[in-house]
């Protein structure tokens, strides 16, 4: 879509151009044909970003030499300037820092032999430096902006891997520490009532396997070590969140928290604690974006082999779409997600509002929770 609204809005300057040009008698169709090549380039640019430019610079100063050669006035047209801005300012805001700088030179370079040929007066090849400067000053600023977004994100995931690494300390002790105590109940059994034995034996089993289970859900998203003291909290169940959503009504929209009965089994730790977060970012959102939202509501459902939550709002259509969704909580907990191999959709509702919907793989003899 955006690539047509440009291309569009370059025909009709072509066009614009050639007109006016013709109605004052001048040589219309080179600067016509120029234009649209370059034009074309800078619509056709996300492939090769780098090459477009050249092409479109070389394109630019042949068709300035082409004029000056048959004794026309050799400066750029309008359509041409613009396709030149859209190309600069792309490729500056990609390339490598070596070709950047190797295309700016050449722009510049090539604007200023044009205006030292030019013929009187050279005001068209002022404006086309001017216009390249400004081209690399916003593919810079472009550049040094996204520079800083991949680093926010960055460190988002370092902290949401450090997160989950604390995490893991407390899974694998809660899990190893139920090893040794059942480890040393069999040497007890196998003393008094050696027929017992063997369900005390496949009792460890069952517990290394489970810590097993749950420590390969979670380490696969961590890359490095850290040094950071602290300890995570114990994992939240069912109550936490019930907390967690009153703290919110206090001072947001009313609240609609749907649980699992009593009676549905017990939820991993790691899978606790991303249920924990998932609610909490989303709440977090609605209070920040959807203001005008009466109620939210919360639902966490546990069937067979998957744990699914959804959280959704009632805001308005006109107050939805000014939502952003790409921020850094929502890739800490698209991470979290996926590390447990899970999927998470977010994305406005068709009736308004927005809807968080994130569904967890939960292993039908899942290890317990600390916290039900």
């Amino acid at each position: 879509m955006g690539n047509a609204v440009l291309g569009a809005g370059f025909a009709l300057v072509v066009l614009v151009m050639a007109a006016q040009y013709a109605a004052q008698g001048r040589m219309w169709l080179l600067d016509a044909a120029t234009g649209a090549v370059v034009c074309a380039l800078a619509v056709g640019r996300e492939r090769n970003r780098g090459g477009a430019a050249a092409l479109g610079l070389a394109v630019a100063g042949a068709a300035a030499l082409a004029a000056r050669a048959a004794g026309l006035p050799g400066e750029p047209g309008a359509a041409a300037v613009l396709g030149l801005l859209v190309l600069g300012g792309s490729a500056v805001r990609t390339l490598p820092w070596r070709s950047a700088a190797a295309l700016a030179v050449a722009g510049l370079a090539m604007m200023t032999a044009g205006l030292l040929a030019a013929q009187a007066p050279a005001t068209p090849f002022r404006v086309g430096i001017e216009v390249w400067a400004l081209a690399l000053a916003a593919g810079l600023g472009l550049r040094l902006l996204d520079h800083r977004r991949q680093a926010a994100a960055e460190t988002a995931r370092r902290d949401e891997r450090l997160a989950l690494a604390r995490e893991l300390h407390d899974l694998v002790a809660h899990h190893i520490t139920g090893v040794v105590v059942q480890a040393q109940a069999a040497r007890i059994v196998a003393r008094k009532r050696p027929e017992q034995l063997d369900d005390t034996l496949a009792g460890i089993e069952t517990a290394g396997a489970d810590a097993l289970s749950a420590m390969r859900r979670v380490v696969g998203l961590l890359r490095a070590a850290d040094d950071t003291p602290g300890t995570a909290p114990a994992a939240p169940g069912p109550a936490e969140l019930a907390d967690l959503a009153r703290k919110f009504e206090g001072h947001g929209p009313s609240i609609r928290l749907q649980l699992p009965d009593r009676d549905a089994p017990t939820w991993p730790p790691e899978v606790a604690t991303t249920v924990h977060r998932i609610v909490q970012e989303s709440l977090t959102n609605v209070a920040r974006h959807a203001a005008h939202a009466r109620t939210a509501e919360v639902a966490v459902a546990h069937t067979p082999g998957v744990l699914t939550v959804t959280v959704a709002d009632d805001a308005a259509p006109a107050h939805t779409r000014h939502r952003r969704p790409a921020g850094y909580g929502l890739l800490g907990m698209r991470e979290r997600v996926e590390a447990l191999g899970g999927t998470l959709t977010t994305g406005p509702a068709p009736t308004g509002g927005w809807t968080v919907h994130a569904e967890l793989p939960v292993p039908e003899s899942a290890p317990e929770s600390t916290s039900r």
